[in-house]
């Protein structure tokens, strides 16, 4: 017994020594405003569509926000999705079949469409058409009407379509990639336009 506490008090000494303290490129990154944020129900979408995504745009330099990968335990939900959400240039609704379900999905659409962020919808293994919000979560008419004005309006955006289980993984990553990276390019162009007016 008492050999497993010292090599466990060894291993634990050995962690100690080799962690260091984030440096301040780390401090920095995790403070600036994502360029994407990407809206997504992650039952359906984090492991595989919404987690390539964010992966790829990180190996492109981007900053994306995904809240499997930017929050830890401790942080307020709405705080942290809100303030990603207002920083953020562009946003990805990534619709699933069971997206409609959640409350936390079509507030984060709702805020991002409060917002006047660019949206691209991206449609996986769902169609526009089967998008209906019912009341799960007894919430208050006007909070509905808020949901579905967003949706609404997400549903009517041109978008990406993809079929996770026939499409070209890699052409999808490409096309969402493309059309991120037009979006944030013309949102960079209006802002500059905004300055120098």
């Amino acid at each position: 017994m008492q050999r497993s506490i010292s090599s466990t008090n060894n291993v634990y000494g050995n962690l100690l020594h080799y962690h260091k303290p984030p440096t301040s490129i780390t401090v920095a990154r995790q403070q600036t405003p994502c360029d994407v944020f990407i809206n997504h129900r992650g039952i359906d979408t984090k492991k595989n569509v919404a987690g390539l995504l964010y992966g790829h745009l990180m190996r492109l330099n981007l900053n994306p926000f995904l809240d499997s990968k930017n929050m830890k335990p401790g942080d307020k939900l709405f705080d942290k999705i809100n303030t990603a959400i207002g920083g953020c240039k562009v946003g990805v609704a990534v619709f699933s079949p069971r997206y409609c379900q959640s409350y936390f999905c079509l507030h984060e659409l709702a805020r991002i469409m409060e917002a006047k962020k660019k949206v691209i919808p991206v449609f996986c293994d769902v169609k526009p058409s089967e998008l209906i919000i019912k009341n799960h979560w007894r919430s208050p008419k006007h909070e509905l009407d808020r949901f579905q004005s967003a949706l609404d309006e997400a549903k009517y955006t041109v978008g990406l379509t993809f079929n996770s289980s026939k499409g070209d993984w890699p052409e999808f990553l490409m096309m969402a990639t493309e059309a991120i990276i037009e979006n944030l390019i013309e949102v960079e162009e209006e802002e500059g336009q905004k300055l120098i007016a």
